[in-house]
């Protein structure tokens, strides 16, 4: 492991994060609000301690491997988690650092889990960098970093194959750079196009950029204690879950049709599959609630088409408070809660491609139940996964269940109920956000106490870093020469 490139790049990463924090800064600035010298203050504390780091020598030509990829990723996330929190803490916005710290995770993992009871109160300033950070951690924090450093050549591809959603980290085209470059472009060019839309409806500029961010993140942090429910306003209900859609799908699907390629897009198994669970569960919500609750088929469907793409693509908004709706209905939103969004997505939990190999995985298995000596391939976009890639996906399914009731069970010890206590841990290690009851779309987790924040954090790192890459380096082995 080479410890010097790898306090090197994570330097490099803490002056990014210092000039990230200037939009935030130029708005507490040019509101006159007490956030202008926090934001000061974290800045020079961040860039000093990044600019220390990225001054380590290093000896000859290095190249970054796979381990020092995976510490560099972990340590990464973590240490802007430590220093992300520094405008919360620092501004009083948050008075304990415990707090800040997991609402900062929260941000970055697009988690939604808040400790803040009265958002509106806060400082506009506060309020833009809580929901930037979503936008930074949707795409992935050392993502910009593999784009514009040249220290990370080909081997910013195990920075990239460690931080990306889903069993399998694809390269758009050869060069992990250019790959990195095109999907923040993608990124940008979408969040452009949600902020005009939202601009449309009536938000003001710095509600939809705020409301962009947490979109395109899927993180789901809002300006209204209310959430999106607190604009009462049905075209924003809309846009919104339309850009949740999309956010949940793909990004390289999106260069697919900038390159012409209409037909592979529309035989891609994982995104038909996706789309077919979002419809057949806006569908089933929507009959329910118009039998049960709104008795009015276009209210029923746009909760029920919100909720749905708020729910599987990990985002956590609400337009309505869902613990009124019927247990058929909020049965299905938990199941949703465990799908997840699509791979190469910014959405979190187990992935859709995952279920789906899944299933076909088991049906594999019944077929060789019949026929002993059948040669059966798993196939995805008509072709064979291969054996290795599946026994990950299924490592990951029963390591992210065992995981699940683990944490059940220690969260269980805060006092709450069952229910409480396992969607809390569904709802941080899928990065979702709000859960049901005690965490319910209209209460945060600041009842918890600091031991079962600090826990909730550990399962939103190990969610969004898709649970293996936090892992190795808990490993003995993994520190051994």
């Amino acid at each position: 492991m080479n410890k010097r490139i790898i306090v090197k790049v994570l330097g490099y990463l803490l002056l990014i994060l210092a000039l990230s924090m200037i939009i935030p800064l130029l708005i507490a600035v040019s509101k006159q609000q007490y956030d202008m010298i926090p934001f000061a203050l974290s800045i020079g504390i961040t860039a000093l301690t990044g600019a220390g780091m990225s001054q380590i020598p290093i000896k000859g030509k290095t190249k970054i491997k796979t381990r020092d990829g995976l510490a560099i990723v972990t340590l990464g996330w973590l240490l802007a988690s430590a220093f992300g929190a520094l405008p919360f803490y620092i501004s009083g916005s948050i008075p304990s650092y415990v707090d800040a710290f997991f609402e900062t995770v929260s941000g970055f993992t697009t988690t939604g889990a808040t400790i803040i009871n009265n958002i509106e109160v806060l400082p506009m300033g506060i309020l833009f960098w809580r929901s930037f950070t979503h936008w930074i951690g949707g795409m992935g924090i050392l993502v910009v970093a593999i784009a514009i450093l040249p220290m990370m050549g080909s081997g910013g591809f195990h920075v990239f194959k460690a931080e990306s959603p889903g069993p399998v980290a694809d390269r758009i085209v050869p060069r992990i750079k250019d790959t990195a470059k095109i999907l923040y472009v993608t990124y940008i060019i979408i969040s452009l196009a949600e902020f005009v839309l939202l601009l449309i409806g009536g938000m003001t500029p710095f509600e939809s950029a705020v409301h962009t961010f947490a979109t395109l993140g899927t993180g789901g942090f809002s300006t209204r204690n209310a959430s999106i429910g607190g604009f009462n306003n049905s075209y924003i209900y809309i846009v919104i879950s339309i850009f949740m859609m999309m956010s949940g799908t793909n990004f390289s699907l999106y260069y697919d049709v900038y390159k012409g390629k209409w037909r592979d897009v529309l035989r891609n198994s994982e995104l038909k599959f996706y789309v077919g669970i979002i419809f057949a569960s806006v569908l089933a919500i929507t009959i329910n609630m118009n039998m049960n609750l709104y008795h009015n088929w276009f209210e029923s469907f746009q909760h029920a088409f919100f909720q749905v793409t708020s729910l599987i693509t990990t985002t956590g908004y609400t337009s309505f408070d869902y613990e009124q709706w019927t247990t058929f209905s909020k049965a299905i939103l938990f199941m949703l809660m465990f799908i997840g969004g699509s791979a190469g997505s910014t959405g979190g939990s187990i992935k859709v491609v995952r279920i789906l190999a899944l299933i076909k995985l088991v049906r594999r298995e019944f077929t060789r139940i019949l026929h002993p000596r059948s040669v059966v391939a798993v196939k995805l976009n008509n072709q064979a996964v291969p054996e290795n890639v599946l026994l990950n996906i299924a490592s990951f399914f029963m390591l992210y269940v065992l995981i699940f009731v683990f944490g059940t069970m220690l969260i269980s010890f805060e006092g709450v109920s069952m229910l409480s206590a396992s969607s809390a841990v569904a709802a941080t290690l899928g990065n979702i956000g709000p859960g049901f009851d005690f965490v319910g779309p209209t209460n945060t987790y600041s009842e918890f106490s600091n031991a079962g924040k600090l826990l909730l954090s550990f399962f939103m790192l190990l969610g969004r870093l898709e649970l293996f890459t936090v892992l190795a380096l808990l490993s003995p082995k993994f520190w051994r020469q």
